[in-house]
């Protein structure tokens, strides 16, 4: 619920401005992911390589300019169980909406900022036969926030981003409690149509 106020609250603020400039345009990139563990017996394990496809829309003026994005998104991360010494590894399929709030310096150079909603698609454990008794109960969706960078060269605009979740992705690991964030780098690249 809370999602879809934020989303209702994110569309009225975009209606609001006058937008001067509009371009609308697919993007797609690449993510450097981990997950942020504190809990006794578990710890973060290695980054995972993941990706992302989808479209965003840009409105605003010379100077600032709204970004919402609407993206399919393939992510994951490490969990090491210091208990069963075994590495968890999970894999998430999810609906990204970052609303990207941001500064044009000169005419090709961005700085920008903003929330992200992320809704849950569906998620997955690797290989490990421990990690299915694991009992990882992962959030339907949560809020985050990311920050970065960007070039607009021509129609292409390049992005540089960090995120992390504001709110855990999961209370606990196979009944032991656990504070679960993930955080990623993010790197994509969109293509302005018009």
């Amino acid at each position: 619920m809370k999602n879809i106020l934020l989303l209702l609250f994110s569309f009225l603020m975009i209606s609001t401005l006058k937008a001067q400039d509009f371009s609308i345009g697919p993007k797609f990139g690449v993510s450097q992911a981990n997950i942020k563990v504190n809990g006794d017996g578990f710890a973060s394990g290695e980054d995972k390589m993941g990706y992302h496809i989808g479209a965003f829309v840009r409105m605003g003026g010379a100077s600032i300019f709204v970004q919402p994005e609407f993206l399919y998104t393939n992510t994951g991360g490490f969990i090491v169980d210091e208990n069963n010494n075994a590495t968890i590894e999970t894999n998430f399929n999810r609906l990204d909406i970052p609303m990207m709030v941001g500064f044009k310096l000169a005419k090709f150079f961005r700085v920008q900022a903003g929330p992200i909603a992320s809704i849950l698609l569906d998620q997955s454990f690797g290989e490990n036969p421990i990690a299915a008794t694991q009992n990882i109960e992962y959030r339907n969706s949560t809020i985050g926030y990311q920050a970065g960078i960007g070039l607009d060269l021509g129609n292409l605009i390049l992005d540089a981003k960090y995120e992390s979740s504001l709110n855990r992705i999961a209370g606990s690991v196979a009944g032991f409690q656990t504070d679960q964030r993930q955080t990623q780098l993010v790197l994509s690249a969109g293509f302005r149509l018009f």
